[in-house]
């Protein structure tokens, strides 16, 4: 009944000018008092301030505000000269007064339907949520932020990839959920992590909840078109939310990139909650134009003290400890308009402290003052928060100073037009060194704390004396024992001087006075300035871990000279050789080459090659299986490419240029490829191929079956392979369907899987199928043979020996191990003579990785294929160049050296098919991406850097500073059956 009432009350109106409910108990009094506060230094917003100013305000809101205001002659007046008013603080994200949702429990099994009935197909999708039906006001939680300076906090339920709408609450103790209730519908909240309230389960992966994000965009335009037969109430309420600001927790700088992607594509300009790590790629961050909200839970500093524990702690751990407190200057100062928000602290008691820190180190103070204000209001698209506007709500903070100040009391928090009292403001702040003048004699006063709990100390030179000082009610008592002579004191503050009369031992009567010590207060503020001076930050990588480029590496003119090439086009080896890259591009191959300018490379003894190509890889992605469908044609690998893994920097090591990073088995139908250069620090957008091929995963065998995912996972159609063939045969059969009706120009829902398939109908997408089994390959390409297409790739392929004629006949290549065997039930008849018997029957056949460390010796894994099936050198070298640029389509731009073609280069120490055989250059694109001579100065490099930061953490454990244990950062690889 208490919701019902305050969702009628909020129905009507939000406001304070007449009640139309009784009141059952006590009497009722109407607040419509005016106050006028005269004589403070007023900030109506952080950029217009009012000195010796006037706020009047009634009714919970501002009525005038100015240096001239005509106070009522009913007001009361409060006089709070050398104090000022700030608009109190706004947090735009929070989850106050929602309880955090319990984890639905139940049967192992999956669950694949979804739940509630009347809603959208996908549990996680609830933009119908209104958390006011799950509101308590916490009166708890509210004084720890008001204690914070917080008003009004914005809050949601977090719950879901679609959360529904926020609301606006003041964080005012003695009012009603009916007033302090600004806006019960003032955000819409998203999120990439799925509903604790719901077993269902796909989305598996961030890529899952991004193509989920899409397909419910384009469900909600169709049903607002009329299109539906149905009913769907989470549509209904997404449609009439998109008027709302909308709120995307992204939690890190990556996702903060993906979300604005899904957001761009739709025309929605999401604000997006950050993580803290932004800084890292603040250009890239600059470009979304998205308003950010800032958490500020910096970690604390690792306690390093343990040598051989501190050597667990990765660099890049090391380095955001010290970083991280200079993420909302770095935005400060690229103009990116940003909020500050308590979210994700552990204590709201924190929150001042790190924000002096993240002053400290650099954060202009008028912007941290924006953040807290201005900013989240205009998040919420709310004017009369965040400000002391006339008519805004009368939320303000007394303070004794400046708001950003340690040395700064906060007297009062007022929210909508009532006082709470956070210190009291009739207390004196005494605190500083004063000039203590005793009968001539003169002492050292010194005064600490807070206002209300201040402490003194007596010194008399350098030699402390045993005192007793307190400070109740405006009075100072202070006893000193000056060898056995007691002096008892008392006395009353004025200005920056204490004044009174004592007794001594002998009863006899004096007058004493105090002096602030001005001289000491300046060098208190020169220690304060050379503190914040000596904040050492250190320097930013690309990507910001070890290895990482302190400047990206540019295209170059280079020339290689006198090198052994073998060019992996027909075959040919050039002794003796130069090559020329200009532009990014193979310019010229001949002898006795010259290059005005050019950074020569001196090739003697050496061999050039195409850069490797790894055309099964999972290394740089974020995710690799979405498991929660048997066909996940929807997601793409594209969406989640990592380019901080440390993997892209020893693949380079290796000789690697390109990858295909390959959605993973879980399923028979996959999600669509990623194709990249390994351009070490450049960001993920820029390590795709421009014009890359399309390209989609399969998968056969038992992983799609679900043989090894326990007894739980029998719940999800095909747990066969014959059902795995059905699956190809209905999808491929419903995408058809599709694709006429879609061409015939009808009305028809956009189906983002659907189309997918529907591109490989029509020759527009290839498909890489991981395959183990000769009678599922065959299967395979019939069904591809029945709907006029043909299969491009069979990778892994163990068993690809026995179907090799098949294979050349219908046209597809064959990517697999050199040597693995034997390691599941379906690999048994796995030969090392596979790749030699398909090469021998003209199937095109690469050697591929499916693994981080294989990736790194590609060129050994190539060289086995001599050994086992007595390949040549070149053909063999062949397997990991041109033969997977064919595969992956991009034959005519990369994978030999060739006159035009993309400068994607190798300088090997030896015979690149040899064990001793080094990378000594990685060229990708015309630019040095790894260089030995330079590794081994970067190792060098980050045993320096480490060492510098475990003393900087020392002397903070030193200094007295909380410490955290350390943590050890497992890099988690990637496999094709990873969950």
């Amino acid at each position: 009944m208490k919701k019902v009432l305050i969702l009628l009350l909020l129905s009507v109106s939000v406001g304070f000018s007449q009640e139309y409910f009784p009141t059952n108990t006590g009497v009722k009094t109407s607040k419509n008092t005016s106050i006028a506060f005269t004589n403070a230094t007023i900030y109506v917003t952080p950029t217009n301030i009012i000195k010796k100013g006037t706020l009047l305000i009634k009714d919970g809101k501002v009525v005038e505000v100015g240096k001239r205001v005509s106070i009522p002659a009913n007001a009361k007046q409060i006089d709070v000269t050398g104090k000022t008013i700030y608009p109190s603080f706004v947090d735009a994200y929070s989850n106050f007064g929602i309880k955090e949702p319990k984890r639905v429990s139940g049967s192992r099994s999956p669950q694949y339907d979804a739940s509630r009935t009347g809603f959208y197909w996908n549990d996680h999708i609830r933009p119908d949520v209104n958390p006011i039906n799950d509101f308590s006001f916490d009166n708890k939680q509210a004084k720890e932020l008001l204690k914070a300076g917080f008003g009004a906090v914005n809050t949601h339920m977090e719950d879901g990839i679609m959360q529904g709408n926020g609301m606006l609450v003041a964080l005012n103790p003695e009012s009603t959920d009916a007033y302090r209730i600004l806006d019960n519908k003032s955000t819409h909240h998203l999120s990439f992590s799925k509903s604790k309230k719901s077993r269902q389960s796909y989305p598996t992966s961030k890529m899952g909840a991004m193509a989920l994000l899409r397909q419910t965009y384009l469900d909600a335009a169709w049903y607002a078109e009329g299109n539906a037969k149905n009913t769907d109430l989470a549509l209904e309420a997404l449609n009439k939310n998109k008027s709302l600001p909308q709120i995307f927790n992204a939690g890190s700088y990556l996702d903060a990139l993906r979300a604005d992607k899904v957001g761009d594509e739709f025309g929605i300009q999401y604000t997006i909650l950050g993580g803290g790590d932004e800084f890292q790629r603040i250009n890239d961050i600059k470009k979304t134009n998205a308003t950010y909200i800032l958490p500020i839970n910096f970690r604390k500093a690792y306690d390093v003290s343990d040598q051989f524990l501190a050597n667990t702690i990765s660099l890049n751990d090391m380095r955001m400890w010290n970083q991280e407190p200079s993420n909302p200057a770095v935005f400060a100062k690229n103009n990116i308009k940003f909020a500050l928000t308590t979210y994700k602290l552990k204590d709201v008691k924190s929150f001042s402290k790190n924000l002096e820190k993240a002053i400290a180190y650099g954060l202009n103070k008028t912007k941290a003052l924006e953040a807290l204000t201005t900013v989240p209001a205009s998040i919420i698209k709310n004017n009369k928060v965040g400000n002391l506007n006339k008519g805004s709500y009368a939320n303000f903070l007394i303070t004794s100073g400046d708001i950003f100040d340690s040395k700064t009391t906060l007297f009062e928090n007022w929210t909508l037009g009532d006082k709470n009292v956070i210190n009291n403001g009739d207390i004196t702040d005494l605190s500083g060194n004063y000039n203590l003048t005793v009968n001539g004699k003169t002492y050292t006063l010194e005064v600490s704390g807070e206002a209300d709990k201040q402490k003194g100390s007596v010194k008399l030179g350098d030699n402390k004396l045993k005192s007793n000082f307190s400070f109740k009610e405006n009075w100072i008592q202070l006893t000193i024992n000056d060898a056995g002579n007691f002096l008892r004191l008392a006395g009353k503050p004025s200005n920056n001087s204490i004044k009174g009369t004592g007794k001594d031992n002998n009863g006899n009567d004096f007058t004493w006075t105090a002096i602030k010590n001005d001289a000491k207060s300046s060098d208190n503020k020169k220690e304060d300035n050379k503190k914040e001076d000596s904040v050492e930050l250190l320097p930013v990588s690309y990507p910001n871990i070890g290895y990482g480029n302190f400047s990206k590496p540019n295209q170059q003119t280079i020339l290689i000279k006198n090198a052994t090439v073998w060019t992996s086009e027909n075959k040919e080896i050039l002794n003796n050789t130069d090559v020329l890259i200009k532009d990014g591009k193979i310019a010229n191959i001949g002898k006795n080459l010259s290059a005005r300018g050019a950074k020569v490379i001196d090739g003697t003894g050496k061999y050039v090659t195409a850069g490797i190509i790894d055309e099964h890889s999972h290394i740089a992605t974020s995710a690799v299986n979405e498991s929660g469908h048997n066909s996940t044609a929807e997601v793409t690998i594209e969406d989640v490419v990592n380019p901080d893994d440390i993997n892209i920097y020893r693949n380079l090591a290796g000789g690697v240029t390109s990858i295909q990073i390959l959605h993973g088995s879980a399923n028979p139908i996959g999600g669509r490829s990623a194709i990249i250069k390994l351009k070490w620090g450049e960001n993920a957008e820029n390590l795709i191929y421009n014009n890359t091929p399309k390209f989609i995963k399969f998968a056969l065998g038992e992983n799609v079956k679900q043989s090894n995912w326990g007894d739980a996972q029998t719940v999800r159609f095909p747990q066969t392979r014959m059902g795995v063939e059905q699956v190809y045969i209905d999808y491929f059969q419903r995408a058809k369907e599709y694709d006429a009706l879609k061409k015939s120009g009808a009305p028809y829902r956009k189906d983002i899987e659907l189309e997918t398939l529907a591109e490989i109908i029509n020759k527009e997408r290839f498909i890489s199928c991981h395959s183990y089994v000769q009678s599922e390959i065959n299967m395979l390409m019939k069904v591809a043979e029945k709907f006029n297409f043909n299969i491009n790739t069979f990778t892994h392929i163990l068993e690809g020996y026995k179907v090799a004629d098949k294979m050349k006949e219908h046209g597809v290549g064959g990517s697999t191990f050199s040597d693995w065997w034997a390691y599941k039930y379906e690999v048994n008849d796995a030969i090392p003579y596979n790749a030699a018997i398909m090469h021998s029957q003209g199937v095109t056949v690469a050697i591929n990785s499916d693994d981080a460390e294989m990736s790194r010796r590609l060129n050994q894994e190539a060289a086995k294929t001599i050994k086992y099936g007595g390949l040549s050198e070149q053909e063999a070298w062949e397997t990991v160049t041109i033969n997977p640029a064919k595969l992956l389509h991009l034959d005519n731009r990369t994978g030999s050296i060739k006159v035009g073609k993309d400068a994607d280069v190798v300088v090997w120490s030896d015979n690149p098919l040899s064990i001793y055989a080094k990378a000594e250059q990685t060229i990708v694109d015309g630019a040095i991406y790894f260089d030995l001579a330079q590794d081994v100065k970067k190792r060098a490099a980050i045993k320096k850097e480490k060492a510098k930061l475990i003393e900087m953490m020392l002397q903070e454990k030193l200094g007295g500073a909380e410490t955290q244990a350390p943590k050890k950062k497992v890099h988690k690889l990637f496999h094709c059956d990873t969950e």
